[in-house]
């Protein structure tokens, strides 16, 4: 976004340094100046009032010509006071424009990700000490056999150089590993969750069944009792 685009916070005090210049300034800056800085409608909803960081720049490079100094002075107001430092100051940019929300960090991923940042630097420093240590090793080993001084060199940084390719097909074999263990971990225990979701057992509540059941069963014993008697 270029600064022409950009919008500056009408601050009060910035209202104020710009009041007196409307009659003094060239007509289309300002008939922009009148524009911005008249008293907003009060039937329109609240909204920041701002100023173009552009009309800004028109102003302060007005008051630095010989018309805006001899203006100026006739009004007894400082020059200093409308450069762009001056003007800018104590106000905010585009302050009508949202932006998104602040999203704070999750401490259990930061934490893991502070573990495999550990790791990593772990592995790194083995695999310089694998590489140095079997060099050292190797000049200590060939030095016992009497060889010349180029040859002991060549063999250790022979030596140290198969190490050094083996550390680095282990540390990326290592990173792939890794890489590929987190999506698979991940949806292993999303369909986890929704198996055990799909298998929660549902609770039947047969209480209604089992007092209806009741007076019913007991109605019939009472029938059948009434209908023997006159029998016996």
């Amino acid at each position: 976004m270029s600064n022409a685009e950009l919008n500056i916070s009408l601050e009060e005090h910035l209202q104020e340094t710009l009041a007196p210049l409307s009659d003094i300034l060239p007509s289309d800056i300002s008939s922009q100046l009148l524009s911005k800085t008249l008293n907003p409608d009060l039937d329109l909803p609240p909204q920041p009032r701002t100023i173009p960081y552009s009309l800004l720049l028109s102003i302060s490079k007005w008051a630095r010509t010989p018309a805006g100094l001899e203006g100026l002075k006739a009004r007894k107001l400082s020059p200093n006071d409308y450069t762009m430092i001056a003007l800018l100051a104590g106000t905010t940019t585009s302050p009508e424009r949202s932006f998104p929300a602040y999203v704070a960090p999750d401490p259990v991923a930061d934490q893991k990700r502070d573990n495999r940042d550990r790791k990593a630097i772990t592995a790194l420093v083995n695999a310089v000490l694998s590489v140095l240590g079997s060099g050292g090793a190797t000049w200590w080993a060939v030095s016992n056999i009497g060889w010349q001084p180029e040859w002991k060199v060549l063999l250790s940084f022979l030596v140290a150089a198969v190490v050094g390719v083996s550390e680095t097909i282990l540390y990326i074999i290592w990173e792939s590993r890794k890489a590929a263990k987190g999506p698979r971990k991940a949806r292993h225990l999303k369909a986890a969750h929704k198996k055990k979701v799909d298998e929660e057992p549902v609770a039947v509540d047969n209480s209604s069944d089992t007092k209806s059941d009741i007076p019913e069963n007991l109605r019939q014993r009472l029938t059948v009792g009434t209908d023997d008697d006159p029998a016996s």
